[in-house]
């Protein structure tokens, strides 16, 4: 076993776990995220937990992160995170970016316009050129055109330039002669070669991808290298792993190399988690509900099996890497609440984030959230939290004060009144908006969420277990321990993946299936790896279909018949019917997976902490009443509580409602059950 740092990087805030091989002991951190330098956070939670002798023995450190993702969320206009990026493209598909698909985000908005493309039409460059799709040269590529293209952009100061050629999955030369003439014409920044990029057809999903990895790759590499050096700075001597959209890590060189890859690096981390700890208790359906300052992120996990999908999207653009299909909200602890032009009370998706933060975090927010809520409310105890914050419930009661009025209910009628009122209303939209991502994930999947069990984790998960079982009909709610942290215990188990696809259009029959096994031979020499566990998976579909089904394959074992079996039964659970017609391949796909400890524990040793009770005053949503609730520490669970009660631990808070009892596992998790239904 080897010692292992995960650090999770969240919109508010920085979290750490340690796993020491040599004790076996768990350390925990938590530090607010600094947006405008990430590894500012990242190291200060470095420092608060891992000493240098501890980091000298670290194997591996493992990194989730949302640079890539915020480089696309934060950026407007043709000049995004501090970078222009330049488009070269085959004759004739210079408006792929415009075109798209043609179809609306949202079909019931007649004036909805599509956002405008990231790469802006002077910077996207024509070369004459054809591949076929069979990768047969019809036009050979024309330099000229590229020293062109060169001199445009050295004119209008482009970083990066992306090059999409149609078919060059098919036939990369092309798309390699126009990378080594772009520096022989003395172009030095990033180029991102569609080809390298993604191995699949479909036009526009891969110029997509292709443009952003150009966009992001000015911001990752330097942010990355920054970090090892840092770290390497402060004592560390092993490799820096950077986790993957599609779940699995990468290593350094890697991840500056592909950093679309790394889009929702961060999210993935709790649904790694929740998958390691549900089938190690058994659990058959889990919903993974992860609430941290921002978002509120979600995710199915059936038989410890992650939802994985082949092509995601983030900002409206498609990106063709694997995903783990995670749903976010805006819906966390910063989440701001307002009274709208209407007179109704919302709740986000915008967010007072790590700077300023809640109010109640005295760092200068003005604005009311569902932190200071929940603070109103008694959910978290007044005092400090981890990260070294103080909580000032006075101040969240005098930014809660401007939503109260136009809450009031009329004269005579029954019900509570002011920032009372205010607070509970702002806790249950949030816990409402929470439930109906979950349904996303869970009800349009056929999936029925009551025979789930919620895993509630992040800094605010603990604190709506209850509530969302109560909106989801769900009678078992699991907290495991340091569930504030538990993102980053998804990091400590992660193992090093790495992908490959490639289309091939061909009928699945006996001739195919020689070629598929060819193809994924040749997919896994590109991503040579000593000890690593192989798969390959088939995009299938009917003869005639558009959309496709992913079906693992065994190569050298499967036969058509064995294939054909798994596919209709997939088609059937997805669909509610079998087709007789016959199935076509689309695109083969390789992954390589190396375990780098198959005995680091699932969870994380059992939050430590003294055992003192008390008792507050607390908020019951189920008796919408104020009532004298116990307060203690985890490590004081030592037999069934009922609520209403606060649970205590260094990281997280868990709230039980009344009617609702909790004990501790023996994994050391928190068993929440529901004695009665509303």
């Amino acid at each position: 076993m080897t010692t292992v740092i995960g650090v999770d990087v969240g919109g508010t805030f920085t979290d750490l776990v340690l796993h020491d091989a040599a004790t076996g002991d768990i350390r925990v951190a938590k530090r607010p995220t600094t947006p405008r330098a990430p590894e500012l956070g990242v190291l200060a939670a470095v420092d608060a937990a891992a000493p240098a002798e501890l980091l000298a023995r670290c194997a591996h450190f493992v990194h989730g992160t949302t640079v890539g993702l915020n480089a696309l969320l934060e950026s407007t206009g043709p000049r995004r995170c501090g970078a222009v990026v330049g488009l070269i493209t085959t004759a004739g598909f210079r408006d792929v970016l415009e075109i798209r698909r043609g179809d609306r985000d949202d079909p019931y908005d007649l004036f909805w316009t599509p956002p405008p493309p990231i790469v802006p039409r002077r910077l996207r460059v024509e070369v004459a050129e054809r591949v076929a799709a069979d990768g047969g040269v019809v036009r050979e590529l024309d330099p000229a055109d590229v020293r062109r293209a060169a001199r445009l952009f050295q004119a209008e100061g482009v970083d990066a330039v992306a090059v999409v050629l149609i078919n060059s999955y098919a036939d990369p030369r092309h798309e390699l002669l126009v990378a080594r003439t772009l520096r022989g014409a003395g172009f030095t920044g990033p180029i991102s070669l569609s080809h390298e990029i993604s191995g699949e057809y479909r036009e526009y999903e891969r110029t997509c991808t292709t443009v952003v990895d150009a966009l992001v790759r000015h911001r990752m590499g330097p942010y990355l290298h920054n970090l090892d050096r840092e770290l390497r700075a402060r004592g560390f001597t092993g490799r820096l792993l950077v986790t993957r959209s599609g779940g699995g890590a990468l290593t350094l060189d890697e991840a500056v190399a592909r950093p679309f890859e790394t889009i929702l690096s961060g999210p993935v981390a709790g649904a790694v988690a929740t998958a390691r700890l549900s089938a190690a208790l058994g659990v058959g359906t889990a919903i993974a509900a992860d609430v941290g300052g921002t978002s509120f992120d979600t995710a199915l996990i059936e038989d410890g099996r992650l939802p994985l999908l082949f092509q995601g999207e983030v900002v409206g653009l498609p990106l063709q890497s694997p995903w783990v299909d995670v749903r976010s909200v805006g819906a966390g602890g910063g989440s701001i609440a307002y009274v709208d032009s209407g007179g109704l009370l919302r709740v986000g998706p915008r967010s007072a984030g790590a700077d300023p933060g809640p109010t109640c975090y005295l760092r200068g927010g003005t604005e009311p959230t569902v932190t200071d809520a929940a603070l109103h409310l008694g959910m978290i105890p007044a005092g400090h939290i981890s990260g070294g914050i103080s909580l000032s419930a006075e101040t969240a009661a005098l930014a809660l004060a401007p939503l109260a009025e136009p809450l009031t209910p009329p004269a005579g009628t029954a019900g509570i009144e002011g920032v009372d009122a205010a607070a509970e209303g702002v806790i249950r939209i949030a816990s409402a908006h929470m439930a109906q991502a979950v349904r996303g994930v869970t009800v349009e999947r056929g999936v029925d969420p009551r025979g789930a069990a919620i895993v509630a984790f992040g800094g605010a998960g603990p604190l709506f277990g209850c509530l969302l079982a109560d909106e989801l009909d769900v009678d078992t709610v699991i907290v495991p321990p340091n569930a504030g942290n538990f993102s980053a215990v998804g990091l400590v188990q992660a193992d090093i993946v790495r992908s490959a696809a490639r289309t091939l259009v061909r009928p699945l029959d006996g001739e195919t299936l020689p070629m598929i096994e060819r193809l994924a031979e040749a997919l896994f020499e590109r991503m040579a790896a000593d000890d690593a566990v192989r798969e390959v998976d088939l995009d299938l579909r009917h003869r005639g279909q558009e959309h496709t089904l992913t079906i693992p394959m065994r190569p050298g074992r499967d036969d058509v018949a064995d294939i054909t079996a798994r596919f209709s039964d997939a088609y059937h659970r997805t669909f509610g019917h079998r087709l007789p017609d016959p199935l076509e391949v689309v695109t083969v796909r390789a992954t390589t997976r190396v375990v780098l400890d198959a005995d680091r524990p699932p969870v994380p040793a059992p939050a430590t902490g003294d055992a003192a009770r008390g008792t507050t005053r607390l908020w019951s949503f189920r008796r919408r009443a104020w009532t004298e609730a116990p307060v203690l520490r985890r490590a004081a669970v030592d037999g069934p509580i009922e609520g209403p009660a606060l649970v205590l631990e260094p990281t997280a808070t868990t709230y039980l409602d009344a009617g609702f009892t909790a004990e501790a596992h023996p994994s050391g998790c928190l068993m929440i059950k529901r004695k009665d239904r509303r």
